[in-house]
């Protein structure tokens, strides 16, 4: 965009783009209303036509699996998915100090069911990494990557009613 003296503001593409449509809308709608008020019919003359009719046609697939894997679906079973760790709460850890034989009791909120874990072991996407006096901390397995978080007993991230 230029600011010399000599520019004019109907000089600009985006501008002359913008005028260019206007006018094509225009002559659009100009022709558009001539031509509704010639095709006009009263309402009592016209007549059931069938040429009107509405078909949809429907494409079906068909998998032939032939020995192999069906392709829709899905390699993750939803026993692997299950627990996440925002339905799991830290209920009891029994702490060693030596750090071997921990072992952490969490229950599953959403089926009410209750593990009990120590360091490596494997809950659906998560491993148990670490277990301290009052944290236990898990590697969760997704898309490739992994990253670490923890559970803690007491969290007060939960809102309670006094």
């Amino acid at each position: 965009m230029t600011t010399g003296k000599g520019a004019r503001p109907f000089n600009h593409p985006l501008a002359i783009a913008a005028m260019t449509l206007t006018a094509i809308a225009l002559l659009l709608l100009m022709s558009g209303d001539a031509g509704a008020q010639t095709t006009r019919k009263p309402a009592s003359s016209l007549k059931a036509d069938s040429t009107n009719t509405v078909t949809f046609s429907r494409e079906v697939f068909r998998y032939d699996a032939a020995g192999r894997r069906d392709p829709f679906v899905s390699l993750i079973k939803s026993s692997e998915i299950r627990p996440t760790i925002s339905d799991l709460r830290l209920t009891t850890i029994a702490y060693d100090p030596q750090g071997r034989n921990s072992v952490a009791v969490l229950r599953d909120l959403g089926t009410k069911e209750q593990y009990r874990v120590k360091v490596g072991t494997p809950l659906g996407r998560m491993r148990v990494v670490r277990i301290d006096p009052k944290v236990v901390t898990f590697a969760l397995e997704e898309f490739g990557f992994s990253r670490q978080e923890s559970l803690a007993i007491g969290d007060t991230t939960i809102k309670r009613t006094p």
